[in-house]
């Protein structure tokens, strides 16, 4: 369905009330385009209203040398704006070494070209905090970028915003080449006993010990001593309304790159997220219990996965309660990840009413990625992905797993793929069923139509739990080349429709 004629009234009257105010976002016929098509009743997103005030960074003593520290000339800078009732911080060419940037209501970032801030490594500047992350309520270092609360917030522009990740990360000996691993262990730190990865120290050593593949250390350790472990996602906006990010690159993040959390009317445009490929939780954008978002035109390279939709994990997710939903991903590409378009894990609030259209992955090791385990609870239903293009894809072009174990797909050894949780194996592994509760996750009502997959280890896989079958999947006018075909295990009313895997219809 196309617009609405009340959301064109809507849309016409906040364009015309935003006359007043500092002009951001997309176009009016570009903001119509995006809507196009929307398979559900989609709200018209409303964009932040920013009073055209200004402040320079150099006026308030700020020097981009790359040297000098600016986090208070940032803080005098948006202090100066919120007392006009808010503005936009212009930060001109140069490069702007600096500590967290909180942003309030009414403020924006407006990066010029040839900008760039860089965040600096001294952990001092990062307290550790009270916050939410992996779907989890916990403690953890202060986001470089951060908002709580805050109504009409922007970051926009031409520069780079950097996120001195390196420092904060662990390495695995296997993702990277000789002469790379010797440039990094050369830094310092501590290496595993097995000599197979790199850590930033001997807390962050001590943390992954007891946290395993997982992210959660022992409430037994000192948080300062593992305080590198906890490092932080760089753009965390938390509770917000009105947001726009648009135009500028996020890089090379300490963890996550950018985690809008329980945010609403959300517009992402034009961005491009970089992490390096070898960035442990690296991802790229993580939507989490976020409901009227917009992400059009950006372009993600990371660590982990790209494009990942969230809402919460376990009982702190189901005790938040606040769904995913309302959410347009349109023309987008994904290069390297662990997922292009990705649901979960983390979904225990629910996900709901998502569309997904016109996106590139190029190389990836998943396309479309479903994960959950048993423990999640939540539904995930209503997504639509169309006109979805891949190409070398390292394992699934689509996957719906309903027994992830938080691991990668290319990290996956061969005896340990997914399929040894089939249908085959699953009722070995769990020779009593469990019973249906608010613990068990359901995948349901997904339409997917329109793909071209030119390079797989496998086109489709679907495995459910025999409690909770996956549901209504249906695939539509699709094109696989694949070195295998398709594999659905505890399903209901999966279809496939003018769907063909080398040359071969489904």
């Amino acid at each position: 369905m196309t617009l609405t004629l009340m959301n064109l009234k809507t849309l016409s009257l906040a364009l015309a009330a935003a006359t007043l105010f500092t002009a951001c976002g997309t176009s009016p016929q570009g903001a119509q385009t995006l809507y196009e098509g929307v398979p559900f009743d989609m709200p018209v997103v409303q964009e932040p209203r920013i009073p055209a005030n200004q402040a320079l960074l150099t006026d308030f003593g700020a020097v981009g040398d790359g040297v000098s520290l600016n986090t208070q000339a940032f803080a005098d800078a948006i202090s100066s704006l919120v007392q006009k009732g808010g503005g936009t911080v212009v930060v001109p060419a140069g490069i702007w070494l600096t500590g967290p940037v909180g942003l309030e209501s009414h403020i924006g970032l407006r990066l010029d070209k040839d900008a760039v801030i860089v965040f600096s490594t001294d952990q001092e500047l990062y307290p550790i905090i009270d916050t939410n992350f992996e779907g989890l309520d916990v403690r953890r270092c202060l986001s470089p970028l951060h908002a709580e609360g805050a109504t009409d917030i922007a970051i926009t522009g031409e520069g780079v915003i950097d996120g001195n990740g390196d420092a904060w990360r662990e390495v695995k000996r296997r993702k990277v080449g000789d002469d790379q691993w010797k440039a990094i262990v050369a830094r310092g730190g501590v290496l595993a006993d097995d000599q197979k990865t790199w850590f930033p120290d001997e807390g962050y050593k001590a943390a992954r010990a007891t946290a395993g593949s997982l992210n959660k250390p022992s409430d037994e350790l000192d948080e300062n001593y593992i305080k590198t472990f906890l490092r932080p996602v760089m753009l965390s906006f938390r509770s917000c309304e009105r947001v726009l990010l648009e135009g500028v690159t996020f890089q090379n993040s300490p963890c996550w790159n950018l985690h809008p959390l329980w945010c609403k009317d959300v517009t992402i445009s034009d961005i491009t997220v970089r992490n390096p490929h070898y960035s442990t939780n690296g991802d790229g954008i993580d939507i989490e219990a976020c409901e009227n978002v917009v992400l059009s035109g950006s372009t993600f390279d990371v660590g982990d996965d790209a494009i990942c939709i969230k809402s919460g994990k376990d009982a702190d997710g189901r005790a938040h309660g606040i769904p995913c939903k309302n959410l347009i991903i349109r023309d987008c590409t994904v290069y390297h990840g662990h997922g292009g378009f990705v649901v979960g894990s983390e979904m225990s609030g629910g996900v709901e009413n998502i569309w997904v259209s016109g996106c590139r992955f190029l190389g990836t090791d998943v396309g479309l990625r479903f994960k959950s385990t048993r423990g999640r609870g939540g539904v995930v239903s209503n997504i639509w992905c169309d006109h979805i293009y891949m190409k070398d894809i390292v394992s699934y072009g689509v996957i719906f797993n309903l027994y992830y174990a938080g691991v990668a797909a290319s990290d996956i050894k061969k005896a340990d793929a997914p399929a040894q949780s089939s249908a085959a194996t699953a009722s070995a592994d769990f020779p009593s069923v469990p019973a249906v509760d608010e613990t068990t996750p359901e995948f349901r009502d997904m339409h997917i139509s329109e793909v071209i997959c030119s390079g797989a280890k496998q086109a489709i896989y679907v495995n459910g739990l025999p409690e909770m079958p996956v549901k209504n999947i249906a695939f539509r006018n699709s094109v696989f080349t694949a070195k295998k075909g398709a594999e659905v295990h505890y399903a209901q009313n999966v279809t496939f429709e003018n769907v063909s895997v080398n040359g071969e219809q489904l």
